[in-house]
């Protein structure tokens, strides 16, 4: 599907840009003051592993400890008949709590293991999160510098930090919980970001010819509009996919759907916005000549 439109995306750069700092600093403030809902992987908890005579349905499972769960619970099958059950409760009366509400519902179930998985994971794991999330970063500035320019590897960074900070927000405000797989729906959202702002800036490199004639503003705004039946394309066949996790995938993957969800429609604004805007800005700032 070709798409080519005249509409002058550079015009709305100013309040576009506006818009996304007041959504960041207003993301950082919702972290910072109302916190994130961190799942059992960051705060630690009870592991219990159950069997029973025939496995029961995983959402029946769910529903039964439900009332004794302060958090959604994370139910895994184990085994042929067995089932994991992990909440954030970690102490012996939540564990006694949660095996009675079992044997209420199903006489026959039978504990056949018990762990405490204790908050150093957790630490370990934002660690490991913030370490990777660092040096995909920092490779892809080093890349997008020696590919392009230094000043196209910064605006490619900026709306990425800018996007996983967005998402963050969302979770801090709506209260979902953030478990290991929203690691992944972030690493997954700068790839898919990058992709898009990639794209256009390689397009506005191809152009760069006509810089004197049409001047960054121009340039920009003619990049764009040609690359604009990709962009919308790819976030389609994108975000139909993620639609479809978001409405079927139930809690277990409600982390990684929604955070794509958030990343697909911030990704997509930021890479014809906030990339391109930081780009045209720069230059009329502080020209330089290639």
């Amino acid at each position: 599907m070709k798409i080519f439109v005249s509409f002058d995306f550079m015009k709305w750069r100013s309040p576009a840009m506006l818009l996304s700092l007041a959504l960041f600093v207003g993301s950082l403030g919702l972290m910072t003051f109302r916190g994130l809902n961190l799942g059992i992987d960051f705060t630690g908890g009870n592991a219990v592993r159950v069997e029973f005579v025939s496995r029961p349905d995983v959402g029946d499972v769910r529903r039964a400890v439900s009332s004794v769960a302060a958090k959604e619970a994370m139910i895994q099958d184990s085994g042929e008949k067995g089932i994991l059950i992990r909440t954030n409760e970690d102490t012996e009366e939540s564990r006694r709590q949660l095996v009675g509400a079992l044997e209420a519902r199903y006489p026959d179930v039978k504990v056949v293991g018990f762990e405490k998985v204790g908050p150093v994971v957790g630490r370990e794991l934002r660690n490991q999160a913030l370490l990777g999330l660092t040096a995909a970063l920092v490779a892809i500035l080093i890349y997008i510098t020696v590919r392009f320019q230094f000043r196209f590897a910064v605006v490619s960074v900026i709306p990425l930090v800018h996007d996983a900070v967005l998402a963050l927000g969302f979770f801090s405000l709506t209260r979902m919980e953030i478990s290991s797989s929203f690691i992944a729906a972030i690493l997954t959202i700068v790839g898919y970001s990058l992709n898009n702002t990639i794209i256009i800036l390689d397009r506005i490199r191809e152009n760069w010819k006509d810089l004197g004639k049409r001047g960054i503003v121009g340039l920009v705004n003619l990049s764009i509009q040609q690359t604009l039946s990709r962009t919308i394309n790819t976030t389609l066949t994108t975000l139909f996919p993620v639609l479809a996790l978001c409405v079927l995938g139930g809690p277990v993957l409600a982390a990684f759907s929604y955070a794509m969800l958030v990343g697909i429609v911030v990704g997509t604004y930021s890479s014809v916005f906030v990339a391109t805007g930081l780009i045209a800005e720069w230059w009329i700032r502080r020209p330089l000549t290639r």
